[in-house]
């Protein structure tokens, strides 16, 4: 294989709500962190282990908007994406670094806040969708 690949698949839970930040000319960002288990048995002790990791994910402009409107913590979600490595100078003046998933398409698997209201999403929103780019057009004008 001559090319390379950075995909990442991932269904978990949102270990919190989303978090929305918003910039001048109307885009914003959505970030949030996802739990993923593991579930295996010690074979010595015959305990049944969980172990969770912890993704941090940023979906953006109308991708964040509709993940706000409709996730929660704890819901289940299943998200494609890439991994994405950034560094910045803290306030005090040390390195900070981050590893994300930039979130280029995603489903709802489950939503809370769904079942609360009692309210249905459209049926095109129950869809997976697909924001390959940050800055891709929408379809029709639809949410996704």
């Amino acid at each position: 294989m001559n090319g390379t690949l950075n995909k990442v698949m991932l269904i978990g839970h949102l270990g919190d709500d989303i978090k929305m930040h918003y910039f001048e000319g109307g885009n914003c960002i959505g970030r949030f962190p996802l739990a993923t288990n593991e579930i295996y048995i010690n074979k010595q002790t015959n305990e049944k282990i969980t172990s969770t990791e912890w993704h941090n994910l940023v979906v953006r402009n109308k991708a964040a908007e509709i993940c706000e409107k409709y996730l929660s913590k704890g819901d289940k979600i299943y998200v494609e994406g890439r991994i994405k490595s950034r560094q910045w100078q803290a306030e005090d003046g040390t390195t900070k670094y981050t590893t994300e998933i930039q979130v280029t398409e995603f489903t709802f698997l489950n939503v809370k806040k769904d079942s609360e209201s009692n309210r249905q999403m459209p049926s095109s929103e129950q869809k997976s969708t697909n924001f390959d780019t940050p800055n891709s057009p929408i379809e029709n004008d639809m949410p996704f």
